[in-house]
């Protein structure tokens, strides 16, 4: 099985099996010893540091945005679940983002200590007048920033 493993799979002491992949900007996020010697293990037992390609990364630029994630996804997060895309494999993570576009893209999901998140749609609130809508941008009634609300 081939997995794709997000920071958090450096930061847990659990054991990863199968293929395993991540992104160069996924290591850029280890700043510790303790996940730098993870990765250290990871890289000397055949992980495969990888760069994802502009295709898949728009793909996931799409997903983000009907998820309503787009705002909150890191470059790291787009490049895991690009590469994840590219591989056919599963996404390693916890975070709650990275599961939802993950969802929407149809890449399965492998949480590591946290429990899977559900399915979310996220809502965008004006604060200037309360309607909401399901995209972010300007609110076509008073034109004030729309903001994410759940």
């Amino acid at each position: 099985m081939i997995r794709v493993l997000d920071a958090s799979a450096f930061f847990a002491e659990v054991p990863l099996s199968g293929v395993l992949f991540t992104t160069p900007s996924v290591v850029g996020e280890l700043r510790d010893l303790r996940s730098k010697g993870r990765l250290e293990s990871l890289l000397a037992a055949g992980l495969r540091v990888e760069e994802p390609g502009q295709a898949s990364l728009l793909r996931v630029e799409e997903a983000a945005g009907r998820t309503g994630d787009a705002g909150v996804l890191s470059p790291a997060d787009r490049d895991l679940l690009a590469l994840a895309l590219e591989r056919e494999g599963t996404v390693v993570t916890d975070d709650f983002a990275v599961q939802n576009t993950a969802r929407d893209l149809g890449i399965p999901i492998q949480p590591i200590l946290q429990r899977r998140a559900r399915r979310i749609r996220w809502k965008f609130r004006c604060p200037g007048c309360g309607a909401t809508a399901d995209r972010p941008g300007s609110c076509p009634v008073c034109g004030s920033l729309r903001e994410r609300s759940h």
